[in-house]
């Protein structure tokens, strides 16, 4: 198998690709490049209490651009507002204060920019459905305001730039692959790779940056490239069948005489040779392709006749299906297949 990427780490990679780039394109992805500058400065300034660096004024000055430029692209991009974006993520900080410090209420609403009890009460009523006291006396999982990354326009749901231009045709084709163990964070409930993430983030220890860096230190993963390359090397999303049920995993394969440690939030299992079922899109460009080449994944997928083959989709307890991801290369969609 070659290399196997998640969306996160695409994205990684297609930044630096961009870098690279000039003509046309160059202005459009360099304004993507100082909106997530200043994402990033928003979360530095709410965390040093810096309310000065947090206005609109000071945030547009560091960027070159005027407020008016600054509040509408940065909208039009991220789909909110500025304002209501910085607001999301001050209460974001100001929960995560309230759950995990003694500190009074109106302290934190203060430390956080507020104006008074009230108007920190009032927002974070209706944003999380339960006062800041309710919530502290009876913690319960909510969705916090996400940290923005510009360049995840297919994750965020934003919907993808300009006309499609992908390079190859889907092909579809019959693998066998040799037996392995797959070691994996999962989910039963999740749906898609940001919800995903999304609902790991309200369990200690199972954050995406720290799973990620434990699978980052595991050793023989079977889809990394050469030692020594990016993060997020050899990670893989997938599909676990167990009985009635379904569960969303990320995780890494590994050779089945792999005996290494286990991280305890995760599964390690042995996935036996078997066969499968390959739908793959050729390279293309992550920013402006990514919804249009899942769309044409899953029409291919939803179409294919296997009553012209001698096989089924096996969704039996134990089968996985994995999906691949490396732009500069391809998107696959490996599906669980047995002979009819």
């Amino acid at each position: 198998m070659s290399l196997i990427k998640t969306e996160r780490a695409a994205t990684r990679q297609t930044v630096k690709a961009k870098e690279k780039e000039t003509g046309k394109d160059a202005g459009k992805f360099e304004w993507h490049r100082q909106v997530q500058r200043v994402v990033d400065d928003i979360d530095r300034c709410i965390e040093n209490r810096d309310d000065d660096g947090l206005a609109l004024k000071t945030l547009a000055q560091k960027g070159g651009y005027s407020e008016y430029h600054m509040s509408r692209s940065f909208k039009k991009l991220a789909g909110i507002s500025l304002r209501d974006y910085l607001r999301g993520r001050r209460l974001a900080f100001a929960l995560i204060d309230i759950r995990d410090t003694d500190k009074s209420i109106l302290d934190i609403a203060t430390s956080y920019g507020f104006s008074s009890h009230e108007a920190f009460s009032r927002s974070f009523k209706m944003t999380y459905g339960m006062p800041p006291s309710e919530y502290r006396t009876t913690p319960r999982p909510v969705v916090l305001r996400t940290k923005l990354n510009t360049f995840d326009r297919y994750l965020l749901g934003l919907g993808e730039i300009g006309m499609v231009t992908a390079t190859k045709e889907i092909k579809i084709y019959f693998t066998s692959i040799e037996a392995h163990k797959f070691l994996h964070l999962k989910d039963y409930e999740s749906k898609g790779y940001f919800d995903f993430w999304q609902r790991q983030a309200k369990v200690p220890g199972r954050d995406c940056d720290t799973i990620c860096e434990l699978l980052d230190e595991t050793q023989d993963k079977l889809d990394a490239t050469e030692v020594g390359s990016s993060e997020y090397n050899g990670h893989i999303m997938a599909h676990i069948y167990e009985g009635d049920k379904k569960a969303e995993a990320y995780g890494v394969r590994l050779p089945i005489d792999y005996v290494g440690e286990v991280p305890p939030q995760m599964t390690l299992i042995d996935v036996p040779k078997a066969e499968y079922l390959v739908f793959e899109h050729g390279s293309f460009d992550f920013e402006e392709e990514c919804e249009s080449v899942g769309e044409r994944l899953q029409a291919a997928i939803d179409g294919f006749d296997y009553g012209a083959t001698d096989y089924t989709l096996d969704t039996s307890s134990g089968r996985v299906q994995y999906f691949m991801f490396d732009p500069s290369q391809f998107e696959k969609r490996i599906l669980p297949v047995k002979r009819s």
